[in-house]
């Protein structure tokens, strides 16, 4: 919901590092720092048009940056009941979201290492049931690579 500032102000001047992050343009901060791709969204954007613009500029980026590996902060602050979200995205939305990051790293062979944050607002056990269906949506498609074969 909020642009990877930290990320982007950790990694400033690493060659070796890109990043992407897709956030409500409006929300904080208010100077932003500077991602290798910077996906800013207005406010109220919902599942459609989150994964469509997700889609149309991940894609690209992975092709032209070919990474060797995915770190994934998996945000619920996108949900459309976030009190700071400022996006209108659904919990069926943010399953699609993780499906398809994880398929875009199936699909290139890349590990993908994943974190959950993010979450505003006072029934913390619905916040919690969010960062843990990313853990689970993320681990049944990903899990399958790393499975051995029964009888191996």
């Amino acid at each position: 919901m909020h642009q990877g500032d930290g990320t982007a102000a950790l990694t400033a001047g690493r060659a070796d590092i890109v990043t992407y992050s897709i956030h409500a343009e409006k929300n904080f901060p208010a100077r932003k720092a500077r991602s290798t791709l910077d996906v800013g969204l207005s406010d109220g954007v919902d599942d459609d048009g989150y994964l469509e613009r997700l889609e149309t500029t991940l894609v690209p980026f992975l092709e032209e940056h070919t990474p060797e590996l995915i770190l994934y902060q998996a945000g619920v602050d996108p949900f459309a009941g976030d009190r700071l979200g400022r996006l209108a995205v659904s919990e069926e939305g943010l399953v699609a979201r993780d499906r398809l990051i994880a398929d875009l790293a199936l699909a290139r062979s890349l590990p993908l290492a994943s974190t959950v944050g993010g979450g505003y607002g006072d029934n913390v056990m619905a916040i919690a049931e969010r960062h843990v269906r990313a853990i689970l949506t993320l681990g049944q498609k990903l899990g399958r690579r790393n499975r051995a074969p029964i009888g191996a």
